[in-house]
């Protein structure tokens, strides 16, 4: 069996922090030593980072994580490429996992399943480390990640469920709530909301992907 691959693009590159103007002359002089801040494809290696961010996120609010550790890992090993971490120092500080799938809506067993070769994906969980909480990184994380889909030309759209005080999130972001979804987590409803991506046109106009 051939190895998932993971993408290159020029959404997932290195890049610096900018320092706050407030902070120390001496600080300024030793940020060049800091490693830089990185974005790129998760591997089943990470997935212990994964989880333990995604069960603090969650189960103190709803009980349930999205995503058991062996689903973190089958997803990391079939599909890496629609996964994204951002790391700071070498620490994962936040992440989306996502995988294919090929029908209109979402359904039950889409909360498990990859499909390869899909022209939509359904993004799974964005979860963000409580000491990164508060700064904006989700939103952040989120629009490259979106970007970064639309350099995979199969993609046509990315689908997501959320509970309802979450949807203005989304909304920010560009995702249009389609409505009340079929999913449901023990006494949890969600809604689902989607994003439309550019494909093979949005991919010959940016020569960067």
């Amino acid at each position: 069996m051939m190895a998932p691959q993971v993408v290159s693009s020029p959404f997932l590159k290195p890049f610096s922090l900018k320092t706050p103007p407030s902070v120390s002359s001496s600080r300024r002089q030793r940020r060049h030593t800091l490693p830089a801040s990185e974005f790129r494809n998760l591997t089943p290696q990470d997935a212990i980072s994964v989880f333990e961010i995604e069960r603090e996120a969650f189960v103190s609010v709803s009980g349930e994580c999205p995503l058991t550790l062996d689903e973190v890992l089958s997803f990391l090993g079939q599909c890496p490429e629609l996964s994204l971490g951002w790391f700071e120092e070498g620490q994962l500080v936040a992440f989306i996992i996502g995988s294919g799938w090929d029908k209109e809506e979402l359904g039950q067993e889409a909360m498990n399943t990859h499909i390869p070769d899909s022209t939509a994906v359904h993004i799974h969980v964005l979860s963000v480390h409580r000491h990164c909480r508060q700064q904006g990184k989700g939103s952040i994380l989120l629009w490259r990640y979106l970007q970064y889909l639309h350099c995979l030309p199969s993609l046509r759209r990315a689908l997501l469920v959320c509970e309802e005080f979450l949807v203005p999130f989304y909304q920010k972001a560009g995702f249009k709530e389609k409505g009340h979804s079929a999913i449901s987590v023990g006494a949890l409803t969600f809604t689902e909301m989607e994003y439309q991506l550019g494909g093979l046109a949005y991919a010959r106009r940016n020569s960067g992907c």
